[in-house]
């Protein structure tokens, strides 16, 4: 049984409260476009509800206190061999652990539905993925200070364009040339990391047609303000006209271009590629674009192979123990 909040519930939050409450958040966040950031969204309302359940009262009676006790006030009882009460004892331990009991579970719950690297199961609420439906594949490349956007499915690549169908999964997978950076979208779900040399993911989807803005939320030099990019939200319909404009506008990426395309820009303006370098963003992962680098997966492989060559634990006696 889910304890993330049922639709009667999420109706019932005034939007009021959460904009009082949140006040430093931009407003996409807590009103977002995309199951997983709704998701997200309520997470960060009902772990603020439960938490003010402590604060709230705290600071009630914090002020009740020193109104009521104050020097002026000759009727306020004073009890100077006073000392312990089971009852007020119970109350302040027993009401922050159930809060924390409550936090620990919804955070438990949420950490594992709404894990990143986990398929969708969902375009949206009671809305589970028709069948047909294939997720598609978004390969993110984090640049200085700019993104390169590969679609492996169309043959295609952008830069600082994003564009996706709506109520369609969506399968990111992230990585960086360089420094570390963090990919966000907020009106589709929370940040994710981007190393060089490493791969991370995110499933999310968009459930409205619509331009959202993404940028890089990890400071990463000179240029990470302008580091920002816009995402599409399509119909169907639209979503093939966009790639069919990209076709018909793109020029080739050759191993020049990117090389060109690699170096260091500010404020860079949208662009379309067609006919990419094969296997190209597999070389930017691993680290090998260059001619005659050795990829890190081979050179990781290799590793491997002479570890398991030299293994002291093959079968034969060494130092007078037997390997099992």
């Amino acid at each position: 049984m889910s304890i993330l909040p049922s639709p009667s519930l999420k109706k019932a939050l005034p939007l009021a409260a959460a904009a009082v409450l949140l006040p430093g958040c931009d407003w996409v966040v807590m009103s977002p476009s995309g199951d997983i950031a709704a998701q997200q969204a309520d997470l960060i309302i009902w772990a603020t509800i439960l938490m003010l359940l402590i604060v709230v009262p705290v600071i009630v009676m914090t002020l009740l206190f020193a109104w009521r006790y104050r020097s002026s006030n000759r009727d306020a009882t004073y009890s100077p061999d006073w000392d312990h009460s089971t009852k007020l004892e119970l109350v302040i331990w027993a009401a922050p652990l159930a809060i924390i009991i409550a936090l620990g579970a919804l955070t438990w719950v949420s950490t594992h539905k709404l894990d990143p690297y986990r398929p969708l199961e969902r375009i949206a609420e009671k809305q589970p993925i028709p069948e047909g439906v294939e997720t598609l594949v978004v390969e993110v490349v984090a640049m200085d200070w700019k993104w390169l956007f590969f679609y492996p499915e169309y043959g295609i690549a952008t830069v600082n364009e994003l564009a996706a169908p709506v109520d369609r999964p969506i399968q990111f997978k992230i990585t960086a040339t360089t420094m570390m950076n963090s990919f966000y979208i907020p009106a589709l779900a929370g940040q994710i990391y981007a190393m060089g040399g490493m791969e991370t993911q995110l499933h999310a989807v968009i459930n409205e047609v619509g331009s959202y803005e993404g940028f890089s939320a990890n400071y990463s030099g000179a240029g990470f303000n302008g580091m920002r990019f816009t995402f599409l939200g399509k119909s169907e319909a639209k979503f093939d006209q966009w790639v069919a404009k990209v076709r018909s506008e793109g020029e080739a990426l050759s191993y020049e271009t990117y090389k060109a395309l690699e170096k260091p820009s500010e404020y860079h303006p949208v662009a379309y590629y067609t006919d990419i370098m094969p296997e190209l963003y597999d070389k930017i992962l691993n680290r090998c674009v260059d001619p005659g680098t050795m990829c890190m997966k081979d050179m990781m492989a290799g590793h491997k192979g002479h570890a398991k060559k030299h293994s002291p634990f093959d079968g034969h006696e060494h130092h007078g123990h037997k390997a099992h």
